[in-house]
């Protein structure tokens, strides 16, 4: 059996790529801190397709030494798919950064994603049909006013995937690298982003998308053959690309 590996999938984009997997009969393995939340994930998946298998790991990334022992404990299955959708973001000036929050969050965003990235390229790439997709932002192609640390952490996503695909495209390795790039999706993204308790995107934020939307905008970029799928911050409109960043190949 092959599994999709979904982190972040507690609620927002993680949580309907689950079902959009499901829906297509993909067995998933779900990842997040909130483990009541993932049952309920999985109880919804298996009213869409109850033939799909549906593992929970509970599990908090940002905490360095659960990322390897995440790995670890998965290693019995086969995984087709690896998805690195955990993390959070921060709105504050960099003087005014509670210091604490910005280092989970480069722990979460650049650390967890990285170790896990690298270790399923490590046993993974030459495997034929595997991808590893990569959750980055347009914050990560975009420097945003009081998101300079959170946007920063993207641009480093959006870099080391782009420049991961490259590296193992030149290798010709089996396995496909692309990254994704939302801008504002209705999740709880600005509840943690601003440490608040609510907040309604209709009436405040002039565009968005749903993360129903970001689900599907994902699989347009699994379906496809292009490293990047990004939304435009002005337009909103989505489109698949070549990779952005360049990228110089070494002469050996």
């Amino acid at each position: 059996m092959n599994y999709t590996v979904i982190t972040g999938a507690s609620s927002g984009i993680g949580y309907e790529t689950a079902l959009a997997f499901a829906a297509r009969g993909k067995n998933v393995i779900i990842v997040a801190r909130r483990e009541e939340k993932l049952e309920e994930l999985k109880a919804t998946i298996h009213q869409i397709n109850p033939d799909v298998d549906v593992i929970i790991k509970q599990s908090d990334l940002s905490i360095s030494e659960n990322v390897y022992a995440l790995y670890d404990n998965l290693k019995e299955y086969t995984i087709e798919t690896w998805i690195n959708n955990a993390g959070f973001g921060n709105f504050d000036p960099v003087a005014k950064q509670k210091l604490p929050k910005i280092e989970s969050m480069l722990r979460l965003n650049n650390e967890a994603l990285t170790i896990l990235s690298s270790l399923y390229v490590r046993d993974y790439s030459e495997v034929e049909g595997t991808q590893l997709i990569n959750i980055s932002s347009a914050g990560g192609y975009t420097i945003v006013a009081d998101a300079i640390t959170y946007c920063a952490t993207k641009f480093y996503v959006s870099a080391f995937t782009e420049g991961l695909a490259q590296e193992l495209q030149a290798k010709g390795a089996k396995m496909q690298v692309k990254v994704l790039a939302p801008a504002a999706t209705e999740t709880e993204f600005a509840l943690r982003s601003m440490d608040i308790d609510t907040f309604e995107y209709e009436g405040t934020i002039p565009q968005f998308h749903t993360a129903k939307e970001m689900a599907h905008f994902l699989l347009d970029l699994y379906d496809g053959n292009k490293v990047v799928g990004i939304v435009d911050g002005q337009t909103y409109e989505f489109s698949l690309r070549d990779p952005i960043f360049p990228y110089v190949g070494r002469v050996r």
